[in-house]
């Protein structure tokens, strides 16, 4: 195996996420049971086999790999890529994709969709994406996966397995989907893109960004740049229902002590336990 960029592992329950994240350097992540990605701010050849990326917002860190990546997909013969971006950003997508085709002279091919706030992407039986409306200083999104699951509708519940089967005879539909957000992320937003949706604090799995985390660094200024502080994060504690949060995108201003340092100091420890620090 080839690496030839930083990855980290870490596998919760039937889950696996990997990927790497620093503010302005790269973000790139993927949960390979769900076969799907997140952002491609760059492009670790283990990344090459996943064919749908869920892309957060145009920024370098995280979307400079995508030439990159469906290059090395159509050079191993394997079917062009899903790349979902927020709609605004589609057609400025296509001139770059076009400009690196002229300059590398090999094809860039890739199915391309835009996406706004609320659409939603069945990826199998069993799962669904969608979109929800963060807060940065271009067009972005955060995503949601969910599962799907089939549950016996309340009135039919105390029925015997005979009489459901009569019922659906009869063409009657006795059970109803019921969804399991699995996995959130948020991409880079200010906190009031982690407050547009539910799912952000109800997800098993939860991808989210604290570039900053000093007191000196004003919130307010923060925001206005579309980012997240600790401070953030810890006035909203009681809401995070999630058993894994990861916490990333941290700032290159800071050394690795010293973010734990911080987090260990600050965090409540009925949140801390479920965090993970990704650096």
């Amino acid at each position: 195996m080839i690496e030839n960029l930083p990855l980290k592992t870490l596998t919760h329950g039937d889950l696996t996420v990997e990927g790497y994240s620093r503010a302005a350097v790269q973000s790139y992540w993927r949960v390979p049971e769900l076969k799907l990605g997140f952002d491609l701010g760059g492009s670790p050849w283990s990344f090459m086999g996943t064919q749908t990326f869920f892309v957060s917002h145009g920024h370098l860190d995280h979307l400079a790999a995508l030439p990159a990546f469906v290059a090395r997909r159509k050079m191993m013969k394997m079917e062009p890529p899903t790349i979902y971006v927020p709609e605004e950003i589609v057609e400025p997508v296509e001139r770059l994709m076009r400009a690196w085709q002229r300059l590398d002279r090999g094809r860039q091919i890739c199915n391309l969709i835009g996406a706004k706030a609320g659409d939603e992407y069945e990826l199998s039986r069993e799962h669904v994406a969608t979109a929800f409306a963060t807060k940065h200083t271009v067009p972005s999104l955060g995503w949601v996966v969910w599962e799907r699951r089939r549950k016996l509708k309340p009135e039919y519940q105390g029925l015997s397995g005979e009489e459901i089967r009569d019922l659906r005879y009869d063409g009657i539909d006795v059970s109803a989907e019921v969804r399991v957000p699995l996995v959130c992320y948020c991409g880079d937003t200010a906190p009031g893109g982690l407050d547009n949706c539910d799912a952000v604090f109800e997800s098993k799995i939860l991808i989210t960004e604290v570039t900053f985390f000093r007191p000196e660094h004003r919130k307010e200024k923060i925001h206005k740049f579309g980012h997240t502080h600790l401070d953030d994060i810890i006035e909203r504690a009681e809401r995070f229902q999630n058993e894994l949060i990861i916490l990333c995108h941290f700032s290159t201003r800071y050394h690795e002590r010293q973010i734990r340092r911080a987090f260990e100091k600050r965090m409540p420890g009925h949140l801390k336990e479920r965090v993970e620090l990704w650096m």
